[in-house]
């Protein structure tokens, strides 16, 4: 069978280097039986070291109906779900919890780690291929340009190791940029100090006018005259905050709410 031909509007770019896809598989975490999730598996350059593995339960999610026509070709013994992983229930592909990995879309990145989040009771660990200028800001640190809602939002859930370098000549077609392989690994508590739905609201408020200082930038949450705003605290921008002052700073404005 004739190989897949990658479309842009899925913002494939299929793996070629067997070595680069070993190291990747390698890079799991997995010490026990543990149920795995592969995200766009293309051709199955991922796929084929991750098959075999006694220690792993293997789904594939495909979103292209061709490579999914390919997989079976290929992998008969591959369990493949033909769909969208964003619209995916994840509750109901496993009995319980499972690893991700995969070579992740261009385009829809950012959004599978939302996704992450939302089932983050169920994923302790990810390790995923995207472009090196996310993985960088996924894995970015305080008083970095890059670090942003992203890098707060996993790194209160989750340790954030970039792993290694990708050179765009591995891929077919080639992109433009470099990619990097990333890893996530949950934090044992998982229960951060405060009221997590409004420590999401808090953050993406903060980096929406992330060159204004906090006392800016939070009016929509508490109005500019509150008594909150007379704290030095407020005078930061929200780059200088790390996880923790970001969890200090929800529990003040959860406070200041109930005013």
């Amino acid at each position: 069978m004739a190989e897949v031909k990658a479309k842009k509007y899925l913002g494939q770019h299929f793996l070629k280097d067997k070595n680069v896809a070993r190291r990747i598989v390698e890079s799991l975490p997995i010490q026990e039986k543990t149920s795995v999730l592969e995200i766009g598996p293309g051709m199955g350059v991922l796929t084929q070291f991750l098959i075999n593995q006694p220690l792993i339960d293997l789904v594939a999610i495909e979103i292209d109906h061709e490579s999914v026509i390919y997989l079976h070709k290929h992998f008969p013994d591959l369990k493949v779900i033909e769909g969208d992983f964003l619209q995916l229930d994840l509750q109901k592909i496993f009995a319980g919890e499972f690893y991700i990995i995969g070579n992740f879309p261009y385009n829809i990145s950012s959004q599978i780690f939302f996704k992450l989040l939302e089932n983050k009771d169920i994923i302790p660990s990810l390790t995923g291929m995207v472009q090196k200028e996310v993985a960088e800001r996924l894995a970015a640190l305080p008083g970095s340009k890059i670090y942003g809602i992203l890098s707060v939002l996993l790194q209160a859930y989750y340790k954030v190791e970039y792993l290694f370098t990708v050179d765009e000549n591995v891929f077919q077609p080639p992109p433009k940029v470099k990619s990097a392989v990333i890893q996530l690994t949950r934090n044992e508590n998982l229960n951060i100090g405060c009221n997590e739905k409004l420590f999401k609201t808090v953050v993406k408020t903060a980096f929406n006018q992330r060159r204004k200082t906090l006392r800016n930038s939070l009016e929509p949450l508490i109005e500019k005259n509150h008594e909150i705003y007379k704290n030095s605290f407020f005078d930061k921008r929200p780059e200088q905050l790390d996880v923790t002052a970001f969890i200090q700073l929800t529990n003040q404005i959860e406070k200041a709410m109930k005013q």
